[in-house]
């Protein structure tokens, strides 16, 4: 009845591989913040400069913690991350952009 014992952490979708990943589970972190604070402030047109900017670094930073993730955890949450940025910089774009109104 050994086998009893031991944690089974072999069979689910977001198992681990026991180890602390600090960078990814910062970059993870990063990602989503950026990401939903880009998709609920996208909703408002007036703020599309913070939308677009967010957006923008959360793609970036979502694309590099997807280069160095180690495990489906990981991964899971940066592309939930990296889809909330990129609808909230596309509409941040639509509603004008990087730069909109700032030279006017």
């Amino acid at each position: 009845m050994a086998q009893a014992m031991r944690p089974n952490t072999a069979g689910g979708l977001f198992a681990t591989d026991g180890k602390p990943h600090p960078l990814q589970d910062a970059l993870l972190a990063v990602t989503l913040v950026l990401g939903i604070t880009s998709f609920i402030t996208a909703m408002f047109h007036h703020l599309h400069l913070l939308s677009s900017w967010t957006g923008l670094v959360g793609i970036l930073i979502g694309a590099y913690g997807q280069w160095v993730s180690e495990t489906t955890r990981e991964r899971f949450g940066l592309i939930l991350g990296l889809g909330a940025a990129a609808v909230g910089f596309f509409l941040g774009m639509a509603h004008g952009g990087l730069f909109g109104g700032l030279f006017d």
